[in-house]
């Protein structure tokens, strides 16, 4: 019996007005992720504040590694779901419960992996990115139990959403997030670990998502698909699928890595008042950028399910709709962040060089918000109808021809250039994905059927 015929949370993608299907599930991806945009923005604020402006510093030198370990995280998410909607959408939960149970074991292997050669190599890693005398110290242990807990890095809550189940995905975000929030101020002053505790408390809060994930899969009775034993036995066929479509989601957070270590480079040579500006302004691009990766995850398993069951108007309506709110509220973002930088950076710092430096980074970085989601949400909706090839493109191409070229050489005019490269990246990306969506969409079925190849 297929999974639309049982009426499952699954079934509903196919059937519900497809408006407010998309604002329901954007509703709860924002709502998940923005409560992670607020722990972004006071774990800075308990750093900066309770630790100081150098270990603020040293704490965004170790962020590449954290990103690392994220990108690992959204690329099985990004294949796992993709595979999980669709089967659901074909009425093959077998299939599902396949392809979920291998993006599982394949993230803990990997995971581990990233443990071990991580902390193997954590102080030439550190010394690599940027690290000097004056912030090492607060860096390595930062980024030493960052790594060490990488192995709990993940809810799945990309999969949890790819059968419909919103409420329980937001449980995995939000649980995470307040356990950090109440963990952090408790281990930076009550037992004085400095940022030793923001990286615990992090942890914390990720080790309780993971929790609620096993539990998910592996205890709840009434889902369209168990996984078993043997679903958790690595298929080279499952595992090439996953790697192939989430690829282009771990080449953008590799890519956002990079860009952040060749930022602080540069911003290391003007000093630890440059570096501590950047964290500021990336907490609040975290924050600001929120409801656009919402909008991007939430509509994730609508395509999916439709490309799946061949209902390719929804897809093109769920793109359509999806794009255009995501270009609205970047435009709203951009105005805000720039008519408040001041009282922004005021929140982090007090009056000083570093408060001068965040308020014109906001400004500038500021900028480029309203196209900030473009681009990644054009990529992940070809990742969720099973075609990859022009993600890659997106994913690899901006990186290594645009936004990377304009960090590393503007770079070189000090910070400003580094704020200017930023949104500038942004827009041109935009643009190649707009042309890359509009030479696409053509070759998508007018009526129910399989999608030819872009390649």
């Amino acid at each position: 019996m297929s999974v639309r015929a049982e009426g499952s949370s699954a079934g509903g993608l196919a059937t519900r007005p497809l408006g407010r299907l998309l604002v329901w599930s954007w509703a709860h991806t924002t709502m998940s992720v923005g409560v992670y945009g607020i722990y972004a923005l006071t774990n800075a604020w308990f750093v900066a504040r309770l630790v100081g402006e150098t270990a603020l510093a040293a704490v965004t030198l170790a962020t590449p590694l954290l990103l690392v370990v994220g990108a690992v995280s959204t690329t099985v998410g990004a294949g796992g779901a993709s595979l999980v909607s669709r089967a659901l959408g074909a009425g093959r939960p077998y299939e599902a419960a396949r392809s979920a149970g291998n993006a599982m074991v394949l993230f803990w292997l990997v995971a581990a992996g990233t443990t071990i050669v991580g902390l193997a190599l954590l102080e030439p890693l550190l010394r690599m990115l940027g690290a000097t005398d004056a912030t090492m110290p607060y860096a390595r242990p930062y980024a030493a139990v960052i790594l060490a807990g990488a192995v709990v890095a993940t809810g799945f809550s990309a999969i949890i959403r790819a059968e419909g189940r919103l409420g329980y995905s937001t449980l995995v975000w939000v649980s995470a997030v307040v356990v950090q929030i109440a963990l952090d101020p408790l281990l930076i002053i009550v037992f004085d670990m400095g940022v030793t505790g923001a990286a615990l408390g992090t942890v914390g809060g990720q080790a309780v998502s993971a929790a609620l994930a096993v539990w998910f899969f592996f205890g709840q009775r009434r889902r369209p698909y168990r996984i078993t034993r043997a679903d958790l036995r690595p298929r080279l066929s499952v595992l090439r699928g996953i790697v192939t479509i989430g690829a282009p989601s771990f080449l953008a957070a590799m890519g956002a890595t990079l860009i952040v270590a060749v930022a602080n480079v540069w911003l290391a040579v003007a000093g630890p008042a440059a570096l501590a500006a950047f964290a500021i302004c990336a907490r609040v691009q975290t924050f600001v950028s929120m409801p656009q990766l919402g909008i991007a995850q939430g509509s994730q398993p609508v395509v999916s399910y439709n490309a799946g069951a061949g209902l390719w108007q929804r897809v093109r309506g769920a793109a359509r709709l999806s794009l255009g709110a995501s270009l609205a509220i970047g435009a709203a973002a951009t105005v805000v962040v720039i008519a408040a930088a001041e009282p922004l950076a005021a929140v982090f710092v007090d009056p000083g060089t570093t408060r001068d430096n965040a308020v014109v980074a906001l400004r500038i970085v500021g900028a480029g918000f309203i196209w900030a989601g473009f681009a990644p949400l054009t990529s992940s909706i070809f990742q969720a109808v099973g075609q990859p090839a022009w993600s890659y493109v997106i994913s690899i191409g901006t990186l290594v021809a645009i936004r990377l070229p304009l960090v590393a050489g503007l770079g070189t005019l000090g910070p400003h250039g580094v704020w200017i490269a930023l949104p500038v990246g942004e827009l041109l990306s935009a643009l190649v994905a707009a042309f890359l969506l509009r030479r696409a969409s053509r070759r998508l079925p007018a009526d129910e059927g399989p999608m030819r190849s872009p390649a």
